[in-house]
C-alpha cells in the first residue's frame, strides 16, 4: 500500500480528496493536515510515499513545505492539487519535482490517471536492477498524449514500435528466468520472427542478455533474460 497524507486547508476539498482517494486501491490515507504545520508534522512522524499538495495556506504556501521537504533529503513524492493557473507556479512546482500538477476543481478520472500512473511509476522502479537509457526513458513521468508516442517512436530504429517494446520489457519485468523467442511471441501475441526482433534490439541495448541452449534434440536456440547487476 501507498501511504498518503493530504495538505489542503479547506477541509470541504479534503474530504472530496479523502472520498476519492478511497475508491482507488492501492493508497492507504494516513493523514489530513489543514495547516503548514501539522502537515509538516505528519510528514515527519508518519513518513508517508506520497503528499497530495495544496498551494494557498493562511500562513503560506504548499512551495515553503516543498522546499523543507527537498532541504531535509525526504524521499516523500509529492502530487500539487490546486487553483493555481499562473505559469511561473507551474514552473517552480516543477522545479520543486513535483509529479504531477493537476488544476481545481478535482475530478475523480484525473486523479485516478494520475496516482495509476504514480503506481506504474514505482513499480517500473522496484524492477530495475542495472540501468540503460531505454530504463531511463521508460522511467522518467511522461505524457500518454499521441505527441508523446510519436515522438518516442522516432527515436526507435525502424520496425520496432514503442507498444511492442513496452510489451516485451513486461514479460521480462514479471517474470525470472530465460525465455527463447517463440515463448515471448505467444505471450505478447506476436510471430516467433517479431520477438525475436525485439529481444535482439533489447539485447543491443543491454537491457537483455542472450546465451545459446541445446534443446533436447540438440538444436540450438537462443534464450534471453533480463541483465543482472
Amino acid at each position: 500500500m501507498i501511504k498518503v497524507i493530504i495538505a489542503e486547508d479547506d477541509p470541504q476539498i479534503a474530504e472530496i480528496q479523502r472520498r476519492f482517494l478511497e475508491r482507488i486501491e492501492g493508497f492507504e490515507l494516513i493523514g489530513i493536515a489543514h495547516r503548514l504545520t501539522d502537515a509538516e508534522d505528519l510528514i515527519e512522524i508518519m513518513q508517508p510515499d506520497l503528499l497530495l499538495l495544496d498551494i494557498q495556506f493562511p500562513t503560506g504556501t504548499g512551495f515553503d513545505l516543498l522546499r523543507k521537504i527537498r532541504a531535509g533529503n525526504n524521499a516523500i513524492d509529492v502530487i500539487m492539487i490546486t487553483a493555481a493557473k499562473e505559469v511561473d507556479t507551474l514552473r517552480e512546482a516543477l522545479h520543486g519535482g513535483v509529479f504531477d500538477y493537476i488544476l481545481k476543481p478535482l475530478v475523480f478520472e484525473r486523479l485516478q490517471e494520475t496516482l495509476h500512473n504514480y503506481q506504474q511509476h514505482l513499480e517500473k522502479l522496484r524492477a530495475l536492477e542495472t540501468l540503460a537509457q531505454c530504463d531511463v526513458d521508460r522511467v522518467l513521468p511522461r505524457s500518454n498524449t499521441q505527441d508523446s508516442t510519436t515522438q518516442e517512436s522516432i527515436r526507435l530504429p525502424k520496425g520496432i514500435d514503442a507498444i511492442t517494446l513496452d510489451n516485451v520489457y513486461k514479460v521480462f519485468a514479471e517474470r525470472d528466468g530465460t525465455l527463447n523467442a517463440e515463448e515471448v511471441g505467444e505471450i505478447i501475441g506476436a510471430s516467433r520472427t517479431t520477438a525475436r526482433r525485439y529481444l535482439e534490439y533489447m539485447v543491443s541495448c543491454t537491457e537483455l542478455s542472450a546465451e545459446v541452449s541445446y534443446g533436447t534434440v540438440g538444436r540450438p536456440e537462443r534464450r534471453y533474460q533480463r541483465c543482472h547487476s
